[in-house]
């Protein structure tokens, strides 16, 4: 791997350009919270730490190390961790779950950074500390993301630069030690205007304890991180239980307070949901976030819900809704036509499904963007949007640039035939015909395909869908795969059709590069499931990531948005704008609920207080 250049330099000797050290940084604007804040707004900053909490999933694990390909999807739960906390690797900063994109110092106590966002400059906290009580380093730093550019996954292999068709294209042109604790990085032709936030973001690793020989091997032989908890036993497969470590670093600055709360976390590991469930209903398990509105409605009548001992509550986050549903692959050539993907879009029967399977509680979701802002969904595209779209406009259907675009709806009975006539009407306009009950090419080839399912909710939703298609001649077989399996045909593309979610926030940017643009669409691990190389879509991220104003960004995502819906790549299935979540009573959380709806790391036990 090149090599990025590493200055001993200090910064008196250095000829950087000068900039003011500050405690966050924001995307768009200003961080909502000043210098002086004390905590986040949606903790209890006097909650007494202590006692315990019993977390449950589904699956198994093999690895210690998510950051590498054979560990993607197989490691243990807590280790960097969007829903539980980074309880063991930390960050340079941290971001606010009340904020669209914010972030405030974690490992770095401050940055610097110009208008333009040529460079950012971090400035270590001098107080953080390795679990073994070594310093963290500006070499640690540098050290980490050379390590994860060489023998990272995606994102992570990302970080510095990304293959081109011309060869490599630099992110970063430099990192640099700048004094005694500080790593300045100055960007390249390949960074945005969201790279520094993404930087900020990056585990850290501490280079005297780790193997680079071994590092993108799966591995269960604990490590050395900076965070709040450190391992305190393993299970293989089964369980792994996180114990406080009382001389964490970071326990009194800002961004932590009100976190990190239990004295010990626990994750254990069950094989399918129903078992979770009924652990979680003799207290084995205490919290018990729910997906399924019949369950929701009817499982909940065990005497421990119906005496107070398990709370039922629901949340409202204010993000967009998101994308749930079935992604063509299109590397498939039968797949490679967006008459067939709509086709195959309109034959799902969402009315049959969602009456019959979940009792009607979920809305179908129409763009990846919608109830925001942000969505083509309900808002017409304006002058900025047109223009930034350019040609790409005439390959856009009316009514999707109009904002009126949607699903039909269907009478519910799972075979509306005036949907399936113009599905069937679609699939002739792509040379297809119905000969002897099958839908035939024009070389007398039938439409056969299989999807990838992973669990009973996905394959009850594919045995509809596959009713369906039935109806107009094509058979679609359905495999439903353990763990191990999804993992590896996940990353190598190895499905004609999979069930996938597409998580939306209010500030999208770096991670659709990783979803759907063409430089991701051959990388293994990545997330571009559905295979898209798109120079439209590609130009839409680009100028999604370096919006300056407000009114270009949210232009550039709507532009982006409509690109989507319009390219047929998913068979949209639905979203319910709520979270629910069961929990035993003794655990307890804040009042205020952020944007991004609740954070267990900011919960609590109340038998410790």
């Amino acid at each position: 791997m090149r090599r990025i250049a590493l200055s001993l330099l200090f910064l008196a000797q250095c000829s950087f350009a000068q900039a003011e050290p500050v405690h966050g940084i924001a995307m768009h604007g200003e961080p909502a919270l000043g210098a002086d804040y004390k905590h986040f707004p949606y903790v209890n900053p006097d909650v007494k730490k202590g006692g315990s909490i019993n977390y449950g999933v589904v699956g198994t694990f093999d690895s210690l190390n998510s950051f590498v390909l054979k560990g993607m999807r197989t490691t243990a739960r807590g280790i960097w961790d969007p829903e539980y906390g980074n309880l063991f690797y930390e960050s340079l900063m941290t971001r606010s779950s009340d904020e669209p994109f914010s972030l405030y110092g974690l490992l770095a106590e401050s940055v610097e950074w110009d208008e333009d966002r040529t460079f950012i400059q971090f400035n270590l906290n001098p107080k953080a500390r390795w679990h073994d009580g070594k310093p963290v380093t500006a070499e640690d730093v540098i050290f980490s993301f050379e390590l994860l550019q060489e023998k990272g996954r995606p994102p992570y292999s990302r970080r510095l630069w990304y293959p081109g068709s011309d060869g490599k294209v630099m992110v970063v042109e430099s990192m640099e030690k700048v004094g005694d604790n500080s790593v300045r990085f100055t960007f390249g032709e390949g960074a945005n205007r969201e790279t520094p936030l993404i930087l900020a973001m990056s585990p850290i690793l501490p280079k005297h304890a780790v193997d680079a020989n071994a590092f993108d091997r799966t591995s269960l032989e604990i490590p050395v991180g900076s965070g709040p908890y450190k391992i305190k036993s393993i299970k293989p497969g089964e369980k792994i239980t996180y114990a406080r470590d009382p001389n964490y670093w970071g326990k009194d600055i800002p961004s932590k307070i009100g976190f990190d709360n239990y004295d010990e976390i626990s994750v254990t590991y069950f094989l399918q949901d129903s078992t979770l469930f009924e652990a979680f209903k003799k207290g084995d398990v205490d919290i018990y976030p729910e997906g399924d509105s019949g369950h929701w409605a009817r499982a909940y009548d065990f005497p421990a819900a119906t005496n107070g001992d398990v709370v039922k509550e629901v949340f409202k986050p204010g993000l967009p809704s998101g994308m749930l549903g079935f992604v063509f692959n299109t590397r498939r050539p039968i797949f490679a036509d967006p008459r067939v993907r709509e086709a195959l879009s309109l034959a799902l029967d969402f009315e049959w499904i969602n009456k019959n399977l979940y009792g009607g509680a979920f809305k179908r979701s129409q763009s990846f963007w919608q109830n925001s802002a942000l969505g083509a969904y309900g808002n017409a595209a304006d002058a900025r949007e047109l223009a930034l779209l350019g040609p790409a406009k005439d390959q856009i259907p009316a009514e999707i640039l109009a904002g009126n675009y949607a699903m039909p709806v269907s009478d519910g009975s799972g075979a509306d035939r005036k949907i399936l006539r113009q599905a069937v009407t679609l699939m002739a306009q792509a040379g297809y015909t119905i000969k002897g009950g099958k839908m035939l090419d024009a070389a007398g080839k039938p439409l056969v395909f299989e999807v990838m399912t992973q669990n009973a909710d996905q394959e009850k939703m594919a045995i509809a869908y596959q009713r369906a298609l039935a109806l107009i001649g094509i058979q679609m077989a359905i495999r439903t795969v353990d763990d191990a399996q999804y993992q590896a045909r996940s990353n190598s593309f190895d499905y004609d059709m999979i069930v996938k979610a597409y998580p939306s926030s209010l500030s999208p940017g770096a991670e659709q590069y990783n979803r759907w643009n063409g430089s991701s669409r051959d990388a293994q691990g990545s997330f571009n499931y559905a295979g898209v190389a798109d120079p439209d879509i590609d130009r839409m991220i680009d100028a999604m990531a370096n919006a300056r104003s407000l009114e270009d960004f949210q232009a550039a995502v709507r532009a982006y948005d409509r690109l989507l819906v319009a390219g047929h790549y998913v068979v949209p299935l639905y979203h319910i704008g709520e979270q629910w979540v069961a929990r035993w009573k003794h655990v307890g959380r804040p009042d205020k609920t952020p944007l991004y709806g609740y954070q267990l790391p900011v919960w609590w036990d109340t038998r410790a207080q």
